[in-house]
């Protein structure tokens, strides 16, 4: 061989013993015990040996040494979901009502404070509040775009529609405002007074038309026919309470009345003889009649448990109602049952503005609609006094027990019940299954029940 040239070395030429070749069970054993490189090293000598078996053999060591993680079961390909955000900005009840419920929710109020007593005489003032509701909004979003969605569009009470007789008046726009609020349909058609006829009253985007008395029956017939799902909703005055309900059963259909007023007696005796599903009650809101509810127990539970009393009412309300409230006669009848002697006619009736303000303690920016009611009771030797009291600023309490009623009487109606003449307490009883009344906004509520 020539000189310089490298020898040739054949593989028998080899000392297995001095490769120490990584199969050696031996071998491997320790190389599995020791992970650092000096025992690497010493496991591939003499540097003669072949490359490439001393690669695979330094693979198959370092996979011994240190094996890869176990495999994961592959998991199916996740389905493309489309992400929904519901943001809801809302007054409610509770009804909520039923309405949309978010983690995006937002509510902003403050708390209505409690009343003091007026230095004038022995009454409860209301101090001023400010109670902030915002007005229902909803909007529906997905990440493929964003479509606005309108609560009246998937509503089941879509279907309701509505003519609110009175709507020139406070509390037939807040009824007509809370049923739009609340998915109601507004039927544009309206009943007032003779100098009324022919008004157009513009609210929620709709322009309602007022007739007058003299086309009552043929346009109400005409309207029943085309929404023959129609519920009406009075409040007009006290003297056409008996007159509209006469019609409103001549022609069959449904109505609430909001009214007070009338002869009462006359009213159910009319309903009566016409079948008619109805909701009557001199006081919609909802809170006032549990209270209401609350006397009639308590009367029921402990006849002349007052024998002896003294009993003072006075009531406020704004100048515009006529008559002495509804509300007050049910309480003083519960007091009478309790055992007090009270004649109707002693009901100190509060309508002058200065006195409301001064004696009452009407915020003035509620003298145009409020409800302050007091009962003060006094034991023979004067050493034992009750007061019960409840005070309305505004409108939107009974506006929400109006549209409650509504729902309430339509349900009645499709499901053909057997009883016919309702009350609000009735109302109250499946308040629960009708949803979260509309707060109408911008309007102040404050009720309060002291014992």
């Amino acid at each position: 061989m020539p000189a310089g040239e490298p020898k040739e070395v054949k593989k028998e030429d080899v000392d297995l013993d001095d490769a120490r070749p990584l199969s050696d069970a031996n071998t491997l054993s320790d190389a599995r015990q020791q992970s650092d490189a000096t025992t690497l090293t010493k496991l591939v000598e003499p540097s003669f040996a072949n490359p490439t078996l001393v690669k695979q053999e330094m693979l198959s060591s370092l996979r011994s040494l240190f094996p890869p993680p176990p495999l994961q079961p592959s998991l199916p390909p996740r389905p493309l979901v489309k992400r929904y955000s519901i943001q809801l900005n809302a007054a409610a009840s509770s009804k909520m009502g039923s309405l949309l419920k978010a983690s995006s929710n937002v509510f902003q109020f403050e708390k209505v404070p409690f009343l003091a007593r007026s230095k004038t005489r022995q009454v409860i003032v209301p101090k001023r509040v400010a109670f902030r509701l915002a007005p229902v909004a909803s909007s529906l979003s997905a990440s493929t775009g964003t479509v606005q969605h309108d609560p009246k569009s998937n509503s089941p009470d879509i279907a309701i529609p509505i003519m609110v007789n009175g709507c020139t008046g406070k509390m037939g726009k807040s009824v007509i405002k809370a049923a739009d609020s609340a998915g109601l349909h507004i039927v544009p058609v309206s009943f007032g007074s003779e100098k009324e006829s022919g008004q157009t009253v513009e609210l929620c985007g709709k322009e309602i038309l007022v007739h007058g008395p003299s086309e009552r029956e043929s346009i109400l017939a005409s309207v029943f026919q085309e929404y023959p799902n129609l519920v009406v909703v009075d409040y007009t005055v006290p003297a056409t309470v008996n007159d509209n309900a006469e019609l409103y059963c001549k022609v069959g259909v449904p109505f609430v009345m909001g009214t007070t007023g009338g002869d009462r007696d006359q009213l159910h005796k009319t309903v009566e003889e016409s079948k008619v599903y109805t909701v009557i009650s001199p006081q919609m809101g909802k809170q006032v009649v549990a209270f209401l509810a609350a006397m009639e127990i308590m009367a029921e539970q402990f006849p002349g448990a007052f024998s002896g009393y003294s009993l003072q009412v006075m009531e406020s309300h704004q100048t515009s109602k006529l008559d002495t409230s509804g509300t007050a006669k049910a309480i003083i009848s519960c007091f009478q049952k309790l055992g007090v002697s009270f004649d109707m006619d002693q009901i100190q009736m509060i309508r002058d503005p200065k006195q409301q303000v001064e004696m009452v303690g009407v915020p003035e920016e509620h003298l145009a609609g409020h409800a302050f009611h007091l009962y003060h009771l006094t034991s023979p030797d004067q050493t034992v006094s009750f007061e019960f009291q409840h005070n309305v600023c505004g409108r939107s309490i009974y506006a929400e027990g109006t549209v409650d009623a509504v729902l309430f009487l339509a349900k009645k109606v499709k499901s053909k019940a057997d009883k016919r003449i309702y009350n609000m307490i009735d109302v109250l009883r499946e308040a629960g299954t009708l949803g979260a009344a509309v707060v109408v906004p911008s309007q102040k509520t404050e009720c309060e029940a002291r014992w």
